[in-house]
């Protein structure tokens, strides 16, 4: 059975990032009646950032390294909601130009040598990352340099076989409706955002 997973990133509980990603999840829901469907959302609910015992037991699953049980089922949770899925929808903000922290923690779960092989277990899905920025960092931009949200979530999601069909739907300048600053970036911003929903529509069929 078709399955969606879901998750978020973002610290606004109205940001854009998750607007957009409820969007695609609606629109991949209402076209897949019957799918599966879970809501992981890493700011709401931090995973913890990975200790000394979590780490060595990613490393060496076969060795008991004294990790606690609570720690065991969360990445074994995390990592079959990975597993279980065929769709998943990524709402990534950009914070300090990477990703924000606690989205990292969650990806530190499941980048480990066993999801690092060819083929990956974790091959074969479906991945959507809707990303937002508060500026523009696009091709020929003066920041463009500075985009390390894109460019490291490339990398590490193709290292782990989340590569094979993945997407980055963008918008940009979401800062323009609120800054003074900005404004002149307005008809950009509200461009941007107008084709990101498009495309999400789009990629749900």
């Amino acid at each position: 059975m078709a399955q969606l997973l879901h998750v978020d990133s973002s610290l606004g509980t109205e940001s854009v990032s998750r607007r957009l990603s409820a969007h695609f999840a609606e629109e991949w829901r209402n076209n897949h009646p019957g799918a599966g469907y879970v809501h992981r959302d890493v700011a709401a609910r931090p995973v913890p950032h990975i200790t000394e015992p979590v780490h060595q037991s990613l490393i060496y699953p076969d060795t008991d390294h004294g990790q606690s049980e609570q720690e065991r089922e969360l990445t074994a949770a995390i990592t079959r909601e990975v597993l279980d899925a065929s769709v998943i929808v990524l709402g990534v903000p950009m914070h300090n130009y990477t990703v924000p922290s606690a989205l990292k923690a969650w990806l530190d779960r499941i980048v480990h040598p066993a999801h690092l092989a060819v083929p990956s277990p974790l091959s074969g899905r479906k991945v959507v990352v809707v990303l937002t920025r508060g500026g523009s960092y696009a091709p020929g931009t003066p920041r463009e340099a500075f985009d390390y949200q894109q460019t490291y979530l490339k990398a590490i999601l193709e290292a782990i076989g989340l590569g094979e069909d993945l997407t980055f739907v963008t918008a940009e300048l979401t800062m323009a409706a609120v800054a003074p600053q900005m404004a002149q970036f307005r008809p950009l911003a509200e461009a941007s955002l107008a084709n990101a929903y498009d495309a999400l529509a789009k990629l749900a069929q």
